[in-house]
């Protein structure tokens, strides 16, 4: 599920770490990579789990609400409502969903008031107002209703800061890890949704894509740390009154990754290549480096070329649907 563009920045991040260090060896660098992108899913798995935990605060409340002398029979009623959503049961009922988060050891129990303060948000929401005021709800629509809480839950800044406690790294990829598991629920269906579904895992090496995704940004990894000895003096000879020293680190690595791209995968076109570096060096680097890499690529490819160093498939000629990746605009 993760996108090559997510890849790549994860690569990035890697190289980065891999060239600050200095000593490490590509066996390491490689571990650094699995453990990036396994720690993705485990995000995942905690977001996931929200879900889950809103479902258990509205059970205790509408328990404590019972219990009461005079009880709020409305509140009971959207309460028992939303604890009884079928789509949130079958989901955080299956095996492998209570597999993971037992070995991950989630535990909400102290942070009950933020998923309450969540609820009393949510239950006031129209579109839970619209799913109340349905006599009999589906499957779809549980699903649906389910799909607005986890927005809620993943836009709640409190919680984003209780789980971000867990691991500061996890800040960057929040939303975008977020957006993945929304997609991979949407996807869900009455007749895929039981105790044996697969988790909605945003890496899930039981997929032929996510596998193959990950193989190229392992070997993207490898490539690039293995070349950037070779590659800096081109990057220098094609410098105008600039010292290759006195440009960002994050620019110099960029572009040694887009020319790995270049050089050793035949399948990508070279426009889908310079566009993905220059997108990824408005999210890691400076406000110029677009301008600066766009401009040294466009030379760098045009060397590469004569030397016969750039060789594409047909695939990698054009394909519209080239990995996921965004054709480029002829």
């Amino acid at each position: 599920m993760l996108s090559r563009h997510f890849l790549r920045a994860k690569a990035l991040q890697t190289i980065y770490a891999g060239v600050t260090a200095h000593t490490v060896s590509d066996n390491e660098l490689l571990e650094m990579f699995d453990y990036n992108v396994s720690r993705l899913n485990d995000l995942g798995m905690i977001q996931l789990s929200t879900l889950s935990q809103l479902t258990f605060t509205a059970e205790r409340i509408c328990e404590n609400e019972m219990q009461k002398f005079n009880p709020n029979n409305t509140e009971i009623d959207l309460l028992q409502r939303w604890s009884q959503n079928i789509f949130v049961e079958k989901l955080c009922e299956g095996f492998e969903y209570k597999q993971i988060t037992n070995r991950m050891n989630i535990d909400w129990s102290d942070h009950f008031d933020v998923f309450r303060k969540i609820l009393a948000n949510f239950k006031a929401s129209r579109y839970f107002l619209d799913y109340i005021a349905k006599q009999k709800t589906s499957f779809e629509d549980d699903r649906n209703i389910a799909l607005v809480a986890f927005k809620y839950l993943m836009n709640d800044t409190t919680l984003r800061d209780i789980i971000f406690e867990r691991d500061l790294l996890w800040e960057d990829d929040f939303d975008q890890v977020a957006q993945y598991v929304f997609m991979l629920m949407k996807e869900l269906n009455e007749d895929n949704t039981n105790e044996a579904t697969p988790c909605p895992l945003v890496f899930d090496k039981r997929n032929e894509k996510d596998v193959n995704d990950y193989n190229f940004a392992r070997q993207l990894v490898t490539d690039t740390f293995k070349n950037i000895d070779n590659i800096e003096p081109m990057i220098r000879k094609h410098l105008q009154n600039w010292e290759l020293e006195r440009v960002a680190m994050m620019d110099i690595l960029l572009i040694n990754m887009a020319v790995t791209e270049f050089t050793c995968c035949p399948s990508i076109p070279e426009r889908v290549t310079v566009d993905e570096y220059i997108e990824l060096s408005k999210e890691f680097s400076t406000e110029k480096s677009k301008l600066f890499i766009n401009g040294i690529l466009d030379k760098l490819l045009i060397e590469l070329r004569v030397a016969g160093k750039v060789v594409k498939n047909e695939r990698g000629l054009y394909d519209p649907a080239v990995d996921g990746d965004v054709p480029p605009i002829e």
